[in-house]
């Protein structure tokens, strides 16, 4: 910070200034941006098998595509996240529910 004292402005050429004006990036490698791809292509395609069954998730997660089909196992029909309760939540005795209510 000493150097601002010197000269306030950008002076081009003076490393001290050049040196002040960097700034870090992660890019790439800051995993919180975005899943590594190999994860990222496994839930596009286990949604995109989902949906060729019939199953709607409540969301693209893997969590939320593997809820989904094991709620479809246990109620012995797809799952529909828009018109079903959350699919974590169905079990023998919901889907027993369900079935009687015609969902």
């Amino acid at each position: 910070m000493k150097h601002w004292e010197y000269h306030p402005e950008y002076v081009d050429g003076c490393f001290g200034c050049k040196g002040m004006s960097v700034q870090i990036n992660a890019g790439d490698a800051d995993s919180r941006r975005a899943m590594p791809t190999k994860a990222f292509n496994a839930e596009l395609d286990a949604y995109k098998e989902a949906r060729a069954q019939g199953i709607q998730p409540n969301g693209t997660s893997m969590k939320k595509i593997q809820e989904a089909v094991k709620a479809s196992e246990v109620m012995g029909k797809a799952y529909d996240g828009n018109k079903m309760p959350p699919a974590k939540t169905i079990n023998n005795k919901s889907a027993a529910v369900l079935k009687e209510l015609g969902v």
